[in-house]
């Protein structure tokens, strides 16, 4: 019987060395449900979240594959002192449990803060993180870091504005904003992805569209003042 776990060969790019990680195969991928900002549920053992982060096993650089490709010199550097210097030896490469995975993403989130990788990888990363603690229904943890990822994807949002389509991104952001409770704010942006007439992506601009009113129901039911925006008609 096939199993989901494969391992691949890959190449540290702080120390070079070359170790293997596992993967879960395609077919073992499919989602039983996924929540509203994308957090999937699979069958026990074959998440594949749990094996996104690259942990090398002799200095303990971890990253992803979107992560930065090269590492200078100064960069190398910059781990070795901050982090590297203390690593002891530990191997990710084969299954991994939850709290595997949970320490191996806060490796790369510490990595890439380390050596400054981009704003939407740390995003992401604490987004991850968010994830894993809900899976558990640690609520105040999830709260926590899904926090650090709003203020992260903020950061995005503000570097890069409008020069792409950031539909998802600020779909994202209007979407953390309701799980954190701040209605007023979740409204801007969700009606910012609506109204926009430059956003061509259906998918996100159906998505607000369902978050919207779901909020507009929640402000309804808590008797809470309707912001302007949903004063107007949709």
């Amino acid at each position: 019987m096939l199993e989901p776990l494969y391992t691949i060969k890959t190449e540290c790019i702080c120390c070079e060395r070359t170790f293997e990680t596992s993967r879960v195969r395609q077919s073992f991928k499919k989602a039983l449900r996924t929540d509203s900002d994308f957090c999937a549920y699979y069958k026990e053992g074959h998440n594949p979240d749990y094996y996104v982060v690259r942990v090398c096993p002799g200095c303990g650089f971890a990253s992803t594959e979107n992560s930065i490709a090269v590492l200078n010199d100064a960069q190398k550097r910059l781990y070795r002192e901050k982090l590297g210097s203390g690593w002891t030896s530990r191997d990710y490469g084969g299954e991994r449990s939850w709290e595997q995975a949970l320490e191996s993403y806060k490796l790369a989130l510490l990595c890439a803060q380390t050596v400054r990788d981009k704003e939407r990888i740390i995003a992401g990363l604490l987004h991850h993180l968010a994830w894993l603690y809900r899976y558990r229904e640690q609520t105040e943890q999830e709260l926590r870091f899904l926090r650090f990822a709003l203020e992260s994807y903020v950061r995005v949002y503000e570097v890069e504005g409008v020069s792409v389509n950031n539909a998802r991104l600020m779909y994202l952001i209007g979407e953390l904003y309701r799980r954190l409770d701040e209605p007023y704010e979740s409204v801007k942006w969700f009606s910012r992805v609506i109204h926009n007439k430059k956003i061509v992506d259906a998918a996100m601009i159906r998505a607000s569209r369902e978050q919207w009113q779901l909020l507009r129901e929640d402000m309804l039911a808590k008797k809470l003042e309707m912001p302007e925006e949903m004063q107007q008609s949709q």
